[in-house]
């Protein structure tokens, strides 16, 4: 199954194959001012199945440790996300239909905003999942 995804202006897009081992809702305060939301959704895949399909000289990443946010700098759209310089994950934002993958669970629930509830039955974490690899 292939995700294809794009930033509001349309300027970047992307492609990116599966398996996607995980995908999930993250409640940090990183990515709640990245999304401007209540929280951030993304799709984790291996580095090696993405890729740009234009407009990659636009991409601007904010890294504000091992992880980083990719986002268009035309629009300001969050598009994808990166570990330790590798993109790994996209945002579900941006995903252009169904991409057939869905949240699994809930991370970073410890640091969530106080004004939201969750109303699912998904698995959360307060913060990394405990076979969350780092490498």
């Amino acid at each position: 199954m292939t995700i294809r995804g794009s930033c509001l202006c349309g300027e970047v897009s992307y492609e990116v194959s599966g398996p996607y081992p995980t995908a999930w809702h993250c409640h940090c305060s990183q990515c709640r001012r990245a999304h401007g939301a209540a929280f951030g959704s993304y799709a984790g895949f291996e580095p090696e199945n993405f890729k740009w399909t234009s407009g990659e000289a636009l991409v601007k990443t904010y890294a504000p440790g091992d992880g980083g946010f990719l986002f268009c700098s035309q629009c300001g759209s969050n598009v994808a996300g990166s570990w330790k310089g590798k993109v790994c994950q996209v945002t579900f934002g941006s995903m252009e239909g169904d991409p057939e993958v869905h949240p699994d669970q809930h991370i970073f629930v410890g640091s969530k905003a106080p004004w939201i509830e969750i109303g699912d039955n998904l698995p959360q974490n307060d913060e990394y999942p405990a076979d969350f690899d780092d490498s």
